[in-house]
């Protein structure tokens, strides 16, 4: 079975948020500016794209980030609302290709394209000797 036999090109997702202070480089980076980090917005531009597959895959599948290119084009003030974008525009046999954005308004902020992987949950967890936390098993 082919995990990725339901999801087709042009399918889209997005992930909105407001800017909080702990979204900022400055909060991780003392001395930095307080504006919208990089690694945020692509952990937003992620997001976007895993919601876009999440609902098509077979029970126990997920997908992982497998690679991303981006470019952070304009600073982003706390306060301001992103909608982080994405679509799907190649799908292989276990991996989905995604261009994605991120908007301040009308702004483009960012762009670029993000991979993600299928992988089974439980299978993933064998190989690698994953095991849940206590908090799950309780």
């Amino acid at each position: 079975m082919n995990p990725l036999e339901n999801v087709t090109t042009g399918m889209t997702a997005e992930k909105l948020v407001t800017v909080t202070p702990e979204m900022t480089v400055g909060h991780a980076v003392p001395g930095m500016p307080a504006v919208y980090a990089t690694p945020t917005m692509i952990l937003h531009m992620e997001m976007a794209a895993g919601s876009a597959v999440q609902p098509l895959l077979p029970a126990g599948h997920v997908s992982v980030g497998m690679m991303v290119n981006i470019r952070h084009l304009a600073a982003t003030p706390v306060g301001r609302t992103v909608r982080a974008m994405a679509r799907v525009v190649t799908v292989e046999a276990r991996s989905v290709l995604f261009e994605v954005e991120a908007w301040d308004g009308d702004r483009k902020i960012g762009d670029g394209t993000h991979r993600r992987g299928v992988v089974d949950v439980a299978e993933f967890e064998r190989r690698f000797g994953v095991t849940k936390p206590v908090a799950e098993i309780a």
